[in-house]
């Protein structure tokens, strides 16, 4: 686990509900269950505040980070499309990007995924197209460089379905396979964590879990449902994490506290 994209499920999923900021003490602490030692920590926040991710601030317990607004903007996105707080809706219009431009090849992987975070799907190098249009597609665009036309589509009568368009823009077989794998992973490590374990084993075996289920929002554009296959594993796998996430969630939040509290615990006792 990389420590730049464990600092944004730390500030999504505990420390954006809490204000959005924590000292580094607290970060470093935050992540050390994971795995990831005070170095990379601190050059990772270094990385977010160059990319505009992080503001430096000073708090009463010490040195410490807020997301910016377009962190901010992005974590409330991804958290609404993780826990599925809101419904999928589709007016059978598509939201079509036309390249005019197109990126760097050092640039190019790195808009796909982008675009692909925001649901967007590519028909070829040039043409990317999703089934609800992004607020920030614009933005994103219009800061790599890159001139485009957007569209809105819709198929006319007698042409080919909105079936044949997802299956050039998604394959849906792989993201199934992938959503099938996380749960025959996932399964043997949460099974592991009962009313036993510490809340730090419980914040990490989340922690994990949170982190694994991210990763679909790079791949699945979370279509709706009359464009899904019949039997769609993400439903399962959707209910498996659900479940898990809410199972681990109070002993996850008491250890987040308790590190917050012993971050400000050392400062208090420093300043004396």
């Amino acid at each position: 686990m990389q420590a730049r994209s464990a600092l944004f499920d730390l500030y999504g999923d505990h420390l954006r509900p809490r204000g959005g900021r924590a000292p580094v003490a607290a970060l470093v602490k935050l992540l050390a269950p994971l795995g990831i030692a005070p170095p990379a920590v601190r050059t990772a926040v270094s990385r977010m505040v160059r990319q505009g991710w992080l503001d430096p601030l000073r708090l009463t317990s010490g040195p410490g980070y807020s997301i910016t607004p377009k962190a901010a903007r992005r974590l409330d996105e991804a958290a609404a499309r993780i826990y599925r707080t809101g419904r999928v809706t589709w007016d059978g219009r598509f939201d079509l990007l036309v390249l005019r431009t197109p990126p760097s090849r050092r640039d190019r992987q790195r808009l796909a995924a982008h675009l692909s975070f925001l649901g967007y799907g590519a028909l070829d190098e040039h043409t990317w197209v999703a089934t609800r249009a992004s607020d920030d597609v614009d933005l994103l665009l219009e800061e790599a460089g890159v001139r485009y036309e957007r569209f809105t589509a819709a198929h006319a009568a007698g042409t080919p379905g909105a079936m044949g368009v997802v299956r050039r823009a998604w394959d849906l077989t792989e993201i199934g396979h992938a959503y099938e794998r996380f749960v025959a992973e996932q399964r043997p490590l949460l099974a592991g964590v009962t009313v036993r374990s510490s809340d730090e084993e419980a914040y990490a075996a989340r922690f994990r879990l949170v982190h694994a289920w991210r990763t679909f929002l790079f791949r699945d554009p979370q279509l709706p449902p009359a464009l899904l296959p019949e039997r769609w594993p993400g439903i399962a796998a959707a209910s498996f994490f659900d479940r898990h996430a809410a199972r681990l969630r109070p002993a996850a939040d008491r250890y987040v506290e308790q590190c917050l509290d012993a971050s400000n615990r050392t400062a208090r006792q420093k300043g004396r």
